[in-house]
């Protein structure tokens, strides 16, 4: 369920009709509703309730404007970040160091200094060489970094390509075949105390089975680690459960989820630590944006949007399927091509789509846009960076910025030399 209804035949988010933020503040814009992101995270919370001891640890990188964050944080929920400028956002937003995950395969050495000098609450390892590096970089500091050591469980997710995180041949973690040797290696360095393991087998899922064979595989490794001698106290599930992108479309329920979790890991006698993020922040966004024109075309016309590629770049780098829908619909249909103004032909949002009828100047949505929306968006074709804004009742408030074009040339320099 979200927060974005018609009303009087005007699609409003929360109390707030939507021509209203698109006067105020131009097209394109993402506009979130409070009252979605609060009910979405005390859904999750209460699919959780068999699970005694928990983190959940909101995914920074699906939407890491300032205001989510506040909002979530509020609702008690920490986060996973992976890179420090996320860490430095999540704290920013009010979030306690000690509910801060720091995952990623990159982190750099000047990363984990600054983590370690804000006091994170666990670092997430992804890999041997990793592991050494913040060992010795810890022990320089006369600190100890709180672990885990992510697992790659060779499980194929089911999902797409560019999202999947859990096979063998992805780039995350390190190989379940030979994770009890490297844990084994890194829990006897100074620096560090590895409590546990992590995983994380992609984006989007929209089966619970493999999630289930994942954490299955994970629990025998505790198992094992602990009979090898070793204390594990912290188990990091990571996140992925999916959300409906297109009308109708079925997938599992949080409260599925937190049964299956609650049963596979009930003798496991962890901290278990979640890290869900387009499950919470997917449905509780909206890009608005304006029809610039409506084209001729061979088959059917092509809808143009001010809002693109550079905006909303799932569609291009995905093929993901973004629900459109007027703002103020007149009951007519039409089949169109929906695509943006950028110059390339990726700048496609959807070929031969029902949608509602549309002319010049109209108003529309793409739907579940609050998860990996502005925060994958770019300047291409210097177009500068759209605006977002927060809802909240019958209140707005811009939470951030169009970034113009021209602003962001002022931070180019020409040489001397080219003068």
């Amino acid at each position: 369920m979200d927060h974005f209804t018609y009303q009087n035949g005007v699609m409003h988010a929360e109390d707030v009709p939507l021509p209203l933020i698109a006067e105020a503040v131009g097209t394109p814009v993402y506009v979130y509703s409070r009252a979605t992101l609060e009910r979405h995270a005390r859904v999750f919370r209460e699919a959780l309730a068999g699970v005694p001891d928990k983190l959940i640890a909101f995914a920074v990188k699906s939407n890491p404007n300032l205001a989510v964050l506040r909002v979530l944080g509020a609702t008690g929920m920490g986060a996973d970040v992976v890179s420090v400028g996320e860490m430095r956002r999540a704290l920013a937003a009010g979030i306690a160091p000690e509910m801060i995950v720091f995952s990623g395969v990159g982190k750099t050495a000047a990363e984990m200094v600054a983590a370690l000098d804000a006091g994170i609450g666990q670092f997430n390892i992804e890999s041997e060489e990793e592991g050494v590096e913040l060992a010795e970089i810890a022990a320089a500091k006369g600190m100890t970094a709180q672990c885990t050591l992510r697992i790659n469980p060779d499980v194929d997710a089911g999902t797409h390509d560019k999202i999947s995180t859990g096979k063998a041949d992805n780039k995350f973690g390190v190989p379940i075949s030979e994770a009890g040797q490297i844990f084994g290696t890194l829990a006897k360095l100074p620096g560090v105390n590895l409590r546990g393991v992590a995983v994380h087998i992609g984006s989007q899922l929209a089966d619970l089975a493999p999630l289930e064979t994942a954490f299955e595989k994970l629990g025998a490794l505790v198992a094992a680690l602990r009979g090898a001698g070793h204390t594990i106290t912290h188990v990091d599930l990571g996140g992925g459960l999916g959300v409906p992108y297109r009308v109708g479309e079925v997938l599992p329920e949080p409260a599925a989820y937190g049964a299956m979790v609650a049963r596979v890991t009930k003798d496991w006698g962890v901290k278990l630590i979640f890290e869900p993020g387009r499950v919470i922040a997917g449905n509780a966004g909206v890009l608005l944006t304006r029809v610039v024109r409506v084209k001729r075309g061979i088959k059917d016309p092509f809808v143009i949007v001010d809002a693109a590629m550079n905006d909303l770049a799932r569609p291009a780098l995905y093929g993901a399927y973004h629900h459109f829908e007027a703002i103020e619909p007149k009951g007519a249909r039409m089949t169109a091509n929906i695509v943006g103004p950028i110059c390339e032909t990726g700048d496609t949002f959807a070929m031969g789509r029902e949608c509602d009828a549309l002319q010049a100047g109209d108003l529309a949505v793409f739907r579940t846009a609050g998860a990996y929306g502005a925060t994958m968006a770019s300047s291409y074709n210097s177009r500068g960076f759209v605006a977002e804004v927060l809802v909240d009742g019958d209140r707005f408030a811009v939470v951030a910025d169009r970034i113009e074009a021209g602003a962001i040339m002022d931070a180019e320099r020409v040489p001397e030399w080219l003068a």
